[in-house]
């Protein structure tokens, strides 16, 4: 009988702490994450100073409960899997250098794992995969279509030129006076108006490429402009037509890309992937193509989580990836070359 492998998995890349054991690749034993959202709030974003500062506070405490919620001790961990890119430096060398830690004291192999991978294996937490398969990653650095062949393996074959889809979500609500982060005030805010104002699609023809800023760009305009004229405009409504447009052009570049290279699954991944506007536009698009299977992961596993790490982790184990203690933080790290 094949004994259960266990991966303890690692995430500081920008303001989550967390960390998570996993078995065999596709079950959460545990997975334990400390926010620090209250904490950037005030801000208006991510403060890389602070977010360190707190993943030093936190990290230890943080992989001793998710042992304890798992019910392992390290002699129980077959691999230790860190997020080694891409993020923001100061929080990686924070992770990496726990994992680095406790694979020497425990001598326990260290896999590095890129971020956006841990984001598309959060699927397999779901769902086990189908090659050819391909993921839309959206978040708030973030917009691409990445294509997989295989386990481990990873094309991107689309990618923003600018802002990313989550990071105009964030600059559209300060613009309407929201809290960091955004996105979710956006989309509450998109249900409850009407996609009335006109507003641009990118659509970039020829390319899975993606463009936001314009997009930003014209409703800061539309509102300056409003604003100059003496009229208003409904919140809601402007909030509708900018998720209307943000989606449309997601969608419809996945689709396309889906069947342009004959895939067998479309992941969603990503923090924007909890975004209930495109959850339920992305589910009425694939149900008219029932030859390609779509998944989409739970609100939890969409945010920054150490169980996705452990998830990519395991494959990369699986196929024979070791990092040694040089290990460092990466952020540039291209997920093309892992």
């Amino acid at each position: 009988m094949k004994k259960d492998q266990i991966i303890l998995g690692i995430e500081t890349s920008c303001d989550e702490t967390a960390a998570a054991v996993i078995k065999n690749g596709t079950e959460i034993l545990s997975n334990v994450i400390s926010s620090q959202i209250e904490s950037h709030k005030r801000f208006g974003g991510v403060v890389p100073e602070i977010a360190s500062r707190m993943h030093v506070e936190q990290i230890t405490l943080v992989i001793e409960e998710a042992l304890l919620q798992a019910d392992v001790t390290y002699k129980d961990i077959d691999a230790v899997a860190v997020t080694e890119g891409p993020g923001l430096v100061g929080a990686l060398l924070i992770g990496v250098n726990a994992a680095k830690a406790v694979a020497f004291a425990h001598g326990i192999p260290l896999v590095g794992v890129h971020h956006i991978a841990g984001h598309i294996y959060a699927n397999r937490l779901i769902q086990e995969m189908k090659f050819p398969a391909l993921s839309l990653v959206v978040s708030g650095g973030h917009t691409e279509l990445v294509l997989l062949k295989e386990h481990g393996s990873f094309k991107v074959i689309g990618e923003t030129r600018d802002d990313a889809a989550g990071e105009a979500y964030d600059k559209v609500a300060r613009t309407l006076n929201f809290p960091y982060p955004g996105g979710p005030h956006i989309d509450r805010l998109a249900h409850e108006g009407k996609p009335s104002i006109n507003l641009p699609r990118a659509w970039l023809n020829g390319s899975y490429d993606f463009s936001f800023s314009g997009l930003k760009s014209s409703v800061i305009n539309t509102l300056h402009n409003a604003e100059q004229r003496g009229e208003t405009i409904e919140p809601a409504d402007l909030a509708a037509s900018f998720q209307a447009s943000v989606i449309e052009v997601l969608v419809t570049k996945t689709l396309k890309a889906a069947e342009d290279f004959n895939v067998k699954q479309v992941m969603l991944a990503g923090g924007v992937a909890a975004n209930k506007g495109l959850r339920a536009a992305l589910t009425e698009a694939f149900t008219a193509v029932p030859d390609i299977e779509l998944v989409i992961p739970r609100l939890s596993l969409c945010t920054d989580n150490a169980a996705m790490i452990g998830a990519a982790g395991s494959i990369l184990f699986e196929k024979g990836k070791r990092s040694d203690l040089a290990l460092n933080g990466n952020p540039g790290l291209d997920i093309e070359n892992l």
